[in-house]
């Protein structure tokens, strides 16, 4: 691998420079750090959207309706408003104006999971609308009070079922603006012809969100000013999308978020942050919204079902000559969010032609959402178990087989990869999980534990994320006199350690110490827009963070009197250390912050950078990629599935923060555990009602569900990109399930292509 100094000038950014700290092995980059935001959060100082106290805060609960689409016929609130404690019932009748929330994906800052009218109709859409608003002294008094509401409904003809949105018709799939489809080659030509082929449907069911944290708003109107402490990931589109709602300027909204319990995807702009503010100002008062567990099942989205045809056709040394994707993805009728399950397949595996595409269907249901790797969790769940069926059929060993698959170049786009080191990540992988032991005829090893016999396997499955950088990044550096500097930049912590390696990265740039480095974020007021999602902040803000302190050394240089061993040179010829600026040339030309401030007389100097358009990812394909390994165990008896061992090893780039990364994986691959063995939302086709709306019917994984697991890494830098890291948040979750499946049909001889994989599958 050529190190930074050999790149050419253009090779981390059309006209860039590359970064210095790509290659750097003496900093705080790499090194693992506790959570800068973890004593507040032990010592409960650290307050969520939910618990800032305002004086005269009143409480809201939310009615919802019970049928899937038609009319309000009748509302009869008269009961809740004459309930103890209650302050206001708002329902379309007496809402105020207010417009549709911009839909996602539809404008830069757009933040809505529809774009329905809120409050300003009779019309139901979906069987969990919210149909009223209780405000009251507390929240026992709101929640009895909205359960007084009392509703009826002029039904109308609605598609809650599968087949009936099949059988009005589909179109074609979108995801981001871009098309679905895809198709090099005769790929179904090149199947039939191929001597070896698998060709199955898979199927995944919807999922909800299960954030620890519901759903929650503090909103008050101060004068013409709307502010809101939300749990949200996207401070600065909310504000915008708020905005445009309640018909003022984007400057008369304040969003703040400073710590959100989960996010996932799901934490964007629904109606209950709309109806909230919509009570706040009716009422005069300011309002806290926290959805029950319930509630968040009926008003926020979550992942929608697909059906999936994967299809290989290899030649007998296993090349693949054909690699068709397409299936179904189930859409609402306001709604800009297919589930892109097509996406791994465009990036994984070399092949002779390809046949990709996504089809949508419309139902009457909740607008589904991005949840965590949208299209690449439930797609590698499909190809790479499909990938391990030809493996079956070859007789080849599932590594081996895939690493024979390994492109040279992006196979959909012929463009080269900044970075991709999965063969290596494979090799290890392997090596540390005990892969060469494995049996590759099913049903072959068993265990007795506890008087039950086990049938145990193993399976293995690739992990694939693509990396993203998007725009409008921005970042304020102001740095101290006694050597601090402090960072504002309107990103977001929603427990994954965001805080933490920014603090690290800035303090890399700058040559200080993580101790002597402050963050400020979750404000909307700050600069950048910047949402957390598609594992993209890292490289956002790192990328603002440059452009800030490229700003900040050129300030600094301006206070460089002919006293500064600095005078004379420009920002090009300078670099951070140890509490200031060097000569590159000359090291020994050396000045600290704190004596630049102290002869300028400055106390503080500050400096705001933009981020430049992420032209990266039109001159190189860029993903991280990963290795799943899984030991499963099925009852011989029962049928009953065990997950025992799971190994991801990665190759995401330089990893900033090794002891918040490791949390990361492993969350995304407890997630993928949950996908594979039990998670599923249960959906009434008779009229469109999500029938197990909890923790205790929807089932997610628990601590004796989850074994061992480990976790390794490449840790090769991407010169390509900031910092040299790809993002590492989403990842975790792909490939997991399939690895899961693979494992369990090595273990019973049972292929299992509809999740989740329940004992009900395996008996028999």
């Amino acid at each position: 691998m050529k190190k930074v100094a050999e790149l050419a000038p253009d090779a981390w950014v059309p006209g860039g420079t590359p970064d210095p700290l790509v290659e750097r092995r003496d900093g705080a980059i790499g090194t693992p750090r506790a959570r800068v935001d973890g004593a507040d959060k032990v010592k409960g100082q650290a307050r969520f959207a939910a618990e800032i106290p305002l004086e005269r805060m009143v409480y809201a609960a939310l009615a919802y309706a019970t049928v899937p689409k038609g009319r309000i016929a009748s509302l009869d609130t008269a009961a809740a408003e004459g309930a103890p404690g209650v302050v206001l019932v708002m329902s379309h009748r007496n809402a105020p104006k207010m417009k549709p929330v911009p839909m996602f994906l539809t404008k830069p800052k757009a933040a809505g999971g529809d774009n329905l009218p809120v409050f300003q109709d009779d019309a139901v859409h979906w069987n969990g609308q919210p149909i009223a608003l209780v405000l009251a002294e507390t929240q026992e008094q709101a929640d009895h009070a909205a359960s007084l509401v009392d509703a009826a409904y002029e039904a109308a003809p609605a598609v809650t079922s599968l087949a009936a949105a099949r059988a009005q018709g589909t179109e074609p799939g979108s995801f981001q603006g871009e098309p679905l489809k895809l198709e090099i080659g005769d790929a179904e030509a090149a199947l039939a012809a191929a001597p070896y082929r698998v060709d199955a449907v898979y199927r995944t069911p919807r999922y909800n969100h299960n954030a620890i944290e519901p759903h929650a708003a503090t909103v008050f109107w101060d004068g013409d000013m709307l502010r809101l402490h939300d749990a949200t990931q996207a401070v600065a589109h909310t504000a915008w999308s708020m905005a445009q709602a309640f018909g003022i300027e984007e400057e008369q909204v304040h969003v703040t978020s400073p710590f959100v319990g989960g996010g996932f995807g799901g934490k964007a702009l629904w109606q209950h942050q709309v109806l909230a503010a919509a009570a706040s100002k009716l009422a005069g008062r300011p309002v806290r919204i926290m959805l029950s567990r319930e509630g968040v099942y009926r008003v926020v989205g979550g992942r929608t079902l697909t059906e999936q045809r994967v299809a290989i056709g290899a030649r007998a040394d296993g090349r693949f000559e054909a690699l068709i994707h397409t299936g179904l993805s189930i859409m609402s009728p306001n709604n800009a969010m297919p589930e892109p399950f097509v996406m791994p397949a465009r990036c994984t595996y070399a092949a002779g032609s390809f046949k990709l595409d996504v089809e949508t269907a419309q139902m009457d249901m909740l607008a589904n959402t991005f949840m965590r790797a949208p299209g690449e969790a439930v797609g590698t769940f499909a190809l790479e178990s499909a990938v391990d069926e030809l493996a079956t059929q070859l007789g080849a060993d599932p590594v081996e087989l895939r690493v024979r698959n390994e492109p040279s170049k992006d196979p959909t786009t012929g463009t080269p990869f900044s970075s991709r080191h999965l063969v290596e990540a494979y090799r290890a992988g392997a090596e540390r999980f005990g892969w060469k032991e494995r049996a590759a005829r099913p049903g072959t090893r068993t265990v007795v534990e506890d008087g039950e016999e086990w049938l145990v396997g193993v399976g293995c499955a690739t992990a694939t994320y693509p990396y993203y950088r998007m725009p409008g990044g921005a970042a304020r550096i102001t740095l101290h006199r006694d050597g601090r500097a402090h960072v504002d930049v309107a990103a977001h912590e929603m427990g994954m350690g965001t805080a933490t390696t920014h603090v690290i990265v800035v303090a890399d740039r700058l040559g200080l110490a993580p101790e002597q480095v402050s963050v400020a974020y979750g404000d909307s007021s700050l600069p950048g827009v910047i949402l957390a999602g598609g594992s993209q902040q890292t490289a956002s803000v790192g990328m603002s963070v440059m452009a800030a302190h490229r700003e900040l050394v050129a300030e600094l240089l301006k206070l460089a009197d002919k006293g500064s061993p600095l005078h004379g040179l420009k920002p090009d010829q300078v670099r951070a250390r140890d509490g200031g600026l060097a000569g590159i040339d000359d090291p020994q030309r050396f000045d600290s912050y704190t004596a630049l401030l102290a002869r300028a007389g400055r106390d503080e100097l500050a400096a705001e950078g933009s981020a430049p358009p992420p032209l990266e990812t039109q001159h190189w394909s860029m993903h991280s990629f990963g290795a799943i390994f899984c030991e499963a165990r099925v009852n011989a008896v029962t049928g009953e599935p065990r997950v025992t061992r799971l190994l991801g090893s990665y190759d995401c780039g330089r990893i900033i923060n090794p002891k918040t990364a490791t949390s990361q994986f492993r969350g995304g691959m407890i997630m993928g555990m949950g996908m594979a063995l039990m998670e599923e939302t249960q959906f009434d086709e008779r009229n469109g009602r999500i029938m197990n709306p909890s923790l205790a019917e929807y089932h997610v994984p628990v601590h004796l569900d989850v074994p061992e697991i480990e976790v390794l890494w490449t840790d090769i830098p991407d010169p390509h990109a900031p910092m040299g890291a790809h993002g590492i948040g989403e990842i975790g979750i792909t490939g997991t399930a399939a690895a899961i499946a693979n494992a369990i049909y090595n273990a019973c001889g049972k292929r299992v292509r509809d999740l989740p994989i329940t004992l009900d599958k395996l008996m028999g």
